[in-house]
């Protein structure tokens, strides 16, 4: 299983631990699993699509992924992981990479909202890795949750479901 994310925050940039902060806490809960199945990398890689903090903007947001992070390292990455058979795909940039590596006659104009909407066109295509895709897990997203009750009745438990499948465990939640 992979976690395809955006680039690390701040606090998991200074720790050198990614999601050591309340949005891998929430991501976690989503997944059903604790930090020791999180951080195990025999059954959990982690590919952000920056490796480091990109900087803040002008309103204190975090800046996005830098563009040559990806173009150095994430072909020759996923090459070396052809055995991958789902990605978390967590945020715009890191599905727009996705969709466009193995699914480019999906539309990658389409929101992060109708995309994780239409999570079926994505996760039950034979012969590629299932991808589903979630908003961050973000406090800033909160508010994106609640106007979308159908992402925790739907989405989720299909979540669940496949890391237990992926990592030996039973889905918690």
């Amino acid at each position: 299983m992979v976690i395809a994310s955006q680039a690390p925050g701040i606090r998991a940039h200074v720790s050198g631990t990614p999601f050591d902060d309340p949005s891998g806490e929430r991501l976690r809960a989503w997944m059903g699993i604790g930090p020791d199945l999180f951080y195990d990398e025999t059954r959990v890689s982690i590919v952000p699509m920056g490796f480091c903090f990109p900087g803040h903007d002008a309103n204190k947001g975090d800046l996005p992924p830098r563009v040559e992070c990806r173009a150095a390292w994430h072909n020759a990455v996923f090459a070396r992981m052809p055995q991958v058979e789902t990605i978390l795909v967590i945020g715009l940039y890191a599905l727009r990479y996705h969709l466009a590596r193995l699914h480019p006659d999906i539309a990658p104009s389409l929101g992060l909202t109708e995309q994780v909407k239409a999570w079926r066109a994505l996760f039950e295509r034979p012969g590629l890795p299932r991808l589903i895709a979630l908003p961050h897990p973000s406090w800033r997203n909160s508010g994106w949750l609640k106007r979308h009750p159908w992402f925790e009745a739907e989405v989720l438990p299909v979540v669940r479901a496949e890391v237990a499948r992926l990592v030996g465990t039973d889905a918690v939640g």
